[in-house]
């Protein structure tokens, strides 16, 4: 049964299509900006690669928490650099991979990441009180009874304790700085005199706040050395080349899908090619706001999500060719193959997440991007496949588009 055109709602259709297209080329012109677009790797951009070994000193081991305290001092240093996106992770049990995308200065960074922190505490004249090595601990600590906001504890050492003693009388009243690498991480004011070796610092700042200073002491007195194992320099040339490349590979892979899916399913592969621009919109949008960094890896498993996508439109499609064939109207017909589909695609889709979580927890570097990037092309293309796609369908059934099973590629 053929219904009547009706050309207010195709209207619509066509509206609808066109901001989708329109969206789809914004969110590619965003994307392909070097400047505000989506955050290039090490492997595209170019950079520094630098893999740096934890080594014991004294009686003290590499665990957790001395690992994170190297990456805090490291990742002081690195803003210095005014670095975007830098990575700087932790590696197995005693090592940490830094990648710095697209440097101006590599030297310096080589220099300013070996160099050993420095931890001092430094009175109003300018004379420095003691350092690092005289700081046993540091932490975060809460005590509603005591004060409604978090406050970081210090433990200092025998000889730290006679001169902080010496220090807080002296410049009682006064504001002690603390430095580290040349930088002040603090500013308290010497409220009493402390002679027992421990102090607090009080301010207006979250436990969180708290946390990331008593951290950032405690790195000032790294127990261990970090030696340089691997150090290479990235050219930016080969993994733009690359990027270009695999874009141009996508493009022309995608339009020769679409003209595939046109000349199989007629109308409704129109309407697919016109979701899977959205889908590519939703993608290319999430890649640039959420913080996520694209790598070769990444793109790889960009273009696997596209395939994906595809997939799902075929399962709808040839769900809607069987319902035809067996008797069903356009309407049913439509409602019964999306209803149908869904169980497949939901299946299948759900187990590759499951696939990108593990690969996400387990493991790291540019892998960690190949499972991010399609784990957000796979939640896209369902989200495309089985909401905006029906949506069209139905708009399309009944502004009169589609007449018969023809229109999606029955042959009668």
């Amino acid at each position: 049964m053929k219904t009547t055109f009706k050309p207010g709602r195709f209207m619509l259709l066509v509206l609808l299509c066109a901001l989708i297209i329109f969206s789809g080329y914004h969110a590619f012109q965003n994307a392909a900006d070097r400047e505000e677009g989506i955050r290039r790797g090490l492997d595209i951009a170019g950079g520094l690669y630098v893999l740096m070994e934890a080594v014991e000193t004294g009686d003290r081991d590499v665990d957790d928490d001395t690992i994170d305290r190297a990456i805090a001092v490291i990742r002081n240093r690195v803003d210095e650099l005014g670095v975007s996106e830098p990575v700087i992770a932790p590696q197995g049990d005693d090592r940490i991979r830094i990648e710095l995308p697209d440097l101006d200065d590599v030297e310096q960074a080589r220099e300013i990441i070996g160099r050993t922190a420095m931890l001092t505490f430094v009175g109003p004249d300018g004379e420095e009180i003691l350092t690092g090595a005289n700081l046993e601990g540091a932490r975060a600590e809460r005590q509603p009874e005591r004060s409604p906001h978090p406050f970081v504890s210090l433990e200092f050492d025998r000889e730290g304790t006679r001169l902080f003693a010496e220090a807080t009388e002296q410049y009682y009243g006064e504001p002690i700085a603390i430095y580290l690498d040349d930088e002040i991480i603090s500013e308290p004011v010497v409220r009493a005199v402390i002679t027992e070796g421990h102090a607090t610092i009080e301010g207006d700042f979250d436990f969180e706040e708290a946390s990331e200073l008593a951290l950032l002491l405690r790195s000032g007195s790294l127990p261990v050395e970090l030696r340089e194992l691997e150090s290479r320099l990235v050219g930016p040339t080969l993994g733009q080349r690359t990027e270009e490349i695999a874009a141009y590979a996508a493009a022309v892979g995608l339009v020769l899908v679409l003209l595939f899916m046109i000349a199989y399913y007629r109308l409704a592969g129109i309407i697919a090619g016109v979701a899977l621009v959205f889908y590519l919109s939703l993608v290319l949008w999430a890649l640039t706001y959420l913080p996520t960094t694209l790598t070769l890896p990444g793109i790889a498993g960009l273009i696997l999500s596209i395939g994906m996508a595809v997939d799902a439109n075929v399962i709808i499609f040839e769900r809607i060719k069987d319902e035809l064939r067996s008797g069903r109207t356009i309407r049913s017909a439509m409602e019964s193959g999306f209803q149908r589909a869904f169980r497949a695609i939901l299946d299948a889709n759900v187990t590759t997440l499951i696939v990108t979580i593990v690969l996400f927890i387990l493991a790291s570097g540019p892998v960690r991007g190949f499972a991010v990037t399609l784990f957000i092309g796979i939640t896209c293309s369902m989200f495309t496949a089985i909401v905006l796609t029906r949506i069209l369908m139905r708009l399309a059934f009944k502004s009169g588009v589609i007449q018969s099973g023809a229109y999606v590629g029955v042959r009668i």
